[in-house]
């Protein structure tokens, strides 16, 4: 806009104008808030400047120049890469701040940073909010998945805005305070980790029908067509159909085969499956999808063991109808075991952390706007609504029912998987879960003997109380 527009009226400031940044700032925008942007880019600034047109919006290449728009207590978004570039904004901004004003990382930080930030951020009089954002730039542009963690009154600073750019589900905002400290980004961080786990799964029901059932393009683009019409509805599956459609510039083939079997990882999944172990909560599919990434990078050593160990694909002798019914269905079961174990993280995580997390509010703030988005999380809602303090969404009537009609579609999807010889470790592992956490009695008392042996560890007996420990190689 022009230079005209008076100084001090703008209701929130974005650091950062890439592509999300941009997009948020032209989102609120249109919902009738006045917002200024900065970037030491001046090609950011001007394509703010050329996007923004005739709405309320005034880019700047100049920090001090940016800080004066803001009205007081100014409010400072930032959407920047996480580590070292948002403690260099924070240090930036700091001389021209002060006490009472707010900045907000709405980055993928890592919530133990947050928490020092957001420590060294008090001492100096300066509010500090960490915000997970979800919902790439499409999200970003029209309503993205708000995750919002930091002082209540800070909050509310800022709710506002946040309420009218978030996506809306049934009217109602998906966004909501969710708890003090680095509570909005841990949750954003365990999304990211069910995105990593429904991402894996996604990918292994592709490889069955591509190299198990020698489906084609098309007949996949139909199938994942199919299952998202039904109780698989979800953003993953959804945009999955549609990859198998894009045809390549390049090439004019589809596009999904000119791709690089290589997946990389931007560590949201990896904290993810270390802040689970740190707290001994077990988030087996997570893990898996984190380590089968990491597997794919080893493209070399996997082309050099297909030679070693040759094993011919097994043809597929049963009814192709009746197969994808169940892979679909197991597909389903996998992904109820994946938010069960996200959610059982942010159970655990909410009580060590003081976060005081209303897991409901979660996954209904989870319902729009995010990658993560799907049915399943109207279920979810359900859950914790009729039990809030539920330890395990398998230990829900209606989700636990859900999951007993279609374990055993699971456990023959896994079966046909080990016969083709095709990779299904995320399927696996999720059905080890499941069983594990369904048995009574689990074979511990061995390992407990085994460190009792080798180590003097000692172990509990079931009939007495104490600990013991045992000479096991003495007559």
């Amino acid at each position: 806009m022009a230079s005209k527009q008076p100084r001090q009226q703008y209701a929130i400031g974005m650091v950062g104008l890439g592509v999300m940044g941009r997009n948020l700032v032209l989102n609120m925008a249109d919902h009738g808030f006045w917002v200024a942007g900065y970037d030491k880019d001046l090609k950011q600034v001007e394509a703010l400047r050329q996007e923004s047109k005739e709405r309320e919006v005034r880019s700047a290449a100049d920090i001090k120049e940016f800080i004066g728009l803001l009205r007081r207590p100014r409010a400072v978004m930032l959407l920047v890469p996480a580590g070292a570039p948002v403690d260099s904004v924070i240090k930036d901004l700091l001389p021209h701040l002060d006490k009472g004003d707010l900045i907000v990382d709405a980055g993928n930080s890592y919530f133990k940073d947050t928490d020092l930030r957001a420590s060294h951020l008090m001492a100096k009089g300066i509010q500090f909010l960490g915000v997970g954002v979800s919902g790439g730039e499409e999200g970003a542009r029209h309503g993205p998945s708000i995750m919002p963690g930091g002082p209540k009154e800070a909050y509310e600073l800022v709710r506002p805005v946040f309420e009218a750019a978030a996506a809306k589900v049934n009217g109602d905002p998906c966004v909501t305070w969710l708890g003090p400290g680095s509570a909005g980004h841990f949750v954003k961080m365990v999304h990211n980790g069910i995105e990593y786990g429904v991402m894996q799964l996604l990918a292994e029901t592709y490889d069955l029908m591509k190299r198990g059932l020698g489906m084609n393009d098309d007949q996949l683009r139909d199938v994942y067509g199919k299952w998202n019409n039904g109780e698989l509805n979800c953003y993953l599956v959804e945009i999955t159909s549609q990859i198998f459609s894009k045809q390549d510039e390049k090439t004019g083939k589809r596009l999904i085969d000119e791709i690089l079997d290589m997946a990389k990882q931007n560590g949201t999944g990896l904290w993810t499956s270390q802040s689970a172990m740190e707290l001994q909560v077990p988030v087996p599919t997570i893990d898996l999808a984190v380590a089968m990434r990491d597997l794919t990078m080893f493209a070399k050593e996997r082309e050099q063991a297909g030679l070693i160990y040759q094993r011919p694909m097994r043809r597929f002798a049963g009814d192709r109808s009746a197969f994808l019914t169940q892979l679909g269905r197991a597909l389903l079961a996998g992904m109820i075991i994946i938010y069960a174990q996200g959610m059982a993280l942010l159970a655990v995580a909410s009580d060590k952390y003081k976060y005081a997390l209303d897991l409901e509010a979660v996954a209904r703030i989870w319902r729009g706007g995010c990658i993560i988005r799907a049915a399943l999380l109207e279920d979810i809602c359900a859950a914790f609504r009729a039990r809030r303090n539920l330890p395990n969404l398998l230990l829900d009537p209606n989700l636990s029912h859900k999951l007993m009609e279609h374990q055993e579609d699971l456990r023959q999807v896994v079966c046909q998987a080990v016969e083709f010889g095709v990779p299904a470790p995320g399927l696996m592992v999720s059905l080890g879960y499941l069983d594990a956490y369904r048995s009574a009695w689990l074979p511990a008392n061995l390992i407990q003997a085994q460190r009792d042996f080798f180590g003097a560890h000692t172990y509990e007996r079931i009939d007495a109380k104490g600990t013991f420990h045992t000479q096991w190689e003495k007559e």
